[in-house]
């Protein structure tokens, strides 16, 4: 397969979604991720992701989700990832339908693999957050059908040097929030654990807690949300983003905080002071 060439006039620069409109057969509309909207018919159940939130710390950000996915009243999945690698230092966490929540962050990724390798330099963390507005937007005849993409974007700005957080609208709406933001069916009961246990400047490991905790509360009252489950081995996903680039946690340290946290709302059950 030998790559496109094009001329001066017609070179689809940094966009990898333009190239790819370009290059594809027919000249489908990548920009909808998938298929027409106006010929598709979206399934009654399909399988949707929830919940995620992500909080300021004093050197980034941390970015989390739990691991269930349901499709109407049926738990699909119990290990499905919602939180990835944009790129070193950038991630991005999908509530919503599945399948093009994962086709849109796999494009997004391409996306600024593309322009760096295309202009020799990143693009700026306000260009990532507003390529994926742009991404959101053109997913929105499909979110007219059910299926809905609301993602957050969170990174570390080298330019600014501190973390900054962005939430969307089905719209492609982009609203930059400054210390926390949560999306999903569980987003409620996960931001008000957040708000409540938030402060300015907190280090890493209170983060972590922090966001650990608000996915726990969650699971407790959404459905839709999983919490930590031991018996399965299966834990939410938590991510770090600072200077040094983008971490995921691994699961012993996950386990450890999990079971941490279990104990001290049993201990609080125990003493009377509910769940």
């Amino acid at each position: 397969m030998s790559l496109p060439r094009f001329g001066p006039h017609d070179d689809p620069g940094p966009s990898f979604a333009a190239l790819l409109r370009r290059t594809a057969a027919g000249g489908t509309d990548v920009g909808a991720f998938g298929a027409d909207p106006a010929t598709r018919t979206a399934p009654m159940e399909i399988p949707h992701g929830t919940t995620c939130v992500a909080v300021r710390y004093d050197s980034g950000v941390v970015l989390a989700g739990d691991r269930r996915a349901t499709a109407g009243h049926l738990i699909s999945n119990h290990r499905i990832e919602k939180v990835f690698p944009a790129d070193r230092h950038s991630g991005v966490a999908i509530a919503g339908a599945a399948g093009p929540s994962a086709e849109m962050v796999r494009l997004f990724q391409l996306q600024l693999e593309h322009y760096e390798k295309v202009e020799g330099t990143p693009i700026s963390l306000e260009g990532k957050a507003n390529q994926l507005g742009q991404m959101v937007r053109a997913n929105l005849p499909a979110a007219m059908q059910g299926l809905v993409v609301v993602p957050i974007f969170a990174g570390f700005d080298l330019a600014a040097d501190r973390g900054r957080l962005f939430e969307y609208d089905v719209t492609g709406g982009r609203y930059e929030e400054r210390d926390h933001v949560a999306t999903g069916s569980g987003s409620l009961h996960a931001d008000t654990v957040v708000k409540l246990g938030f402060r300015p400047s907190m280090a890493r490991s209170a983060a972590t807690d922090l966001v650990l905790d608000a996915l726990y509360v969650a699971s407790d009252a959404d459905s839709a949300t999983g919490g930590p489950d031991p018996v399965r081995d299966v834990f939410p996903v938590v991510a770090v983003i600072d200077a040094d680039g983008y971490q995921r946690l691994d699961d012993t340290e996950l386990r450890r905080r999990s079971e941490r946290l279990l104990r001290r709302h049993r201990s609080r059950r125990e003493a009377g002071g509910g769940s």
